[in-house]
């Protein structure tokens, strides 16, 4: 029987939350932050609403077609 992998928990640190500040102001998805990161989907989205960094795509897309 193969071995269960486990889940290990990591620290969030400053470089993680300015790298997911960055990516957040960038409109990038939240499932990619989370490979950029190597984090899951759902830790992100939980960090972001904690910190108060919204990952919401909708709308995004017509604030930048005035530039």
């Amino acid at each position: 029987m193969a071995a269960k992998r486990t889940a290990t928990r990591r620290e969030w640190t400053k470089q993680d939350l300015r790298d997911l500040k960055s990516l957040a102001r960038e409109y990038t998805p939240a499932r990619s932050i989370g490979r950029k990161l190597r984090r899951s989907e759902g830790a992100v989205r939980q960090k972001a609403y904690a910190v108060g960094i919204s990952l919401s795509l909708r709308g995004r897309a017509t604030k930048n077609r005035g530039k």
